[in-house]
């Protein structure tokens, strides 16, 4: 793992701030992430700090921007959680054994540490949801197969939920869409979305499922949080499913990434 290159991208940093933090990714305009730690800092009267979207063309040009001596870490979101890894100095090992980083922590010494809290908040809404449901022998369908659907099979291990991958192309690990059908959607009840598709401006798009077999006893959650309510959780809510957006752990992974920032090094 490690480091070092030209890259295209530059931030020209406003030397107004003495700690830079930001949001790593690619066609990411749509995120809440620095309105919500822009907010955070004014009400807890947080100074000389800046949070920026960093919106980067190919995951290369992420080394101009842990370059920046002000930066002091950054949170990782789509299509990098998986591609960042060879240009980390170091992983913990819960953010090895999944395989994703949606936080990179910069220490003293200047290593690039990655974590993965994602884990944390998915699984502190999903339990509170899954618990108040009730199922009996739950089993999850996972739409898609990039960084963060590891962090989603990890804790469904963990909490032992049989689940299985949809994915646009033909793998024998996963399923396609169209292998998805009033059959199996009677035996999975837990339909989890963690693809791009829905999110704004986007609006006007979902997963391609049999949406007709939906029914009351699914659960739909959606890791797409704007809109609030997707086309995919709209067409839950018709058919009488509980539904919930990824607003809630969004919340919760960006504590846990200003708790990793402000630890001791």
């Amino acid at each position: 793992m490690i480091n070092s290159s030209n890259s295209s991208y530059s931030y020209n940093n406003k030397i107004n701030y003495k700690r830079i933090f930001g949001l790593v990714g690619r066609g990411i305009s749509y995120s809440f992430s620095k309105d919500y730690f822009m907010k955070k800092f004014k009400k807890e009267s947080i100074h000389e700090v800046t949070y920026e979207i960093f919106d980067i063309p190919k995951i290369e040009d992420v080394l101009s921007i842990f370059n920046n001596p002000f930066l002091k870490g950054c949170n990782i979101t789509i299509p990098y959680k998986k591609s960042i890894i060879p240009f980390l100095n170091k992983l913990t090992p819960e953010a090895k054994s999944i395989g994703s980083v949606n936080v990179v922590n910069i220490n003293e010494k200047r290593h690039w540490i990655g974590y993965n809290t994602d884990v944390l908040g998915f699984e502190f809404s999903f339990k509170n949801d899954i618990n108040k449901l009730s199922y009996k022998n739950p089993k999850a369908l996972i739409l898609g197969t990039g960084g963060v659907s590891k962090s989603i099979s990890f804790v469904l291990k963990q909490m032992g939920i049989p689940y299985k991958y949809v994915s646009r192309r033909k793998n024998k690990d996963f399923l396609v869409y169209e292998e998805v059908n009033q059959y199996l959607l009677e035996d999975y009840k837990i339909i989890i979305n963690c693809t791009p598709l829905g999110t704004f401006p986007n609006i006007h798009s979902c997963p391609p499922l049999p949406y007709q077999s939906i029914s009351s006893q699914h659960y739909l959650y959606d890791l797409v949080y704007n809109p609030s309510k997707t086309l995919f959780l709209k067409k839950g809510e018709e058919k009488g499913s509980t539904i919930r957006n990824g607003l809630e752990m969004l919340r919760i992974q960006a504590e846990e990434s200003w708790k990793i920032w402000n630890s001791l090094k």
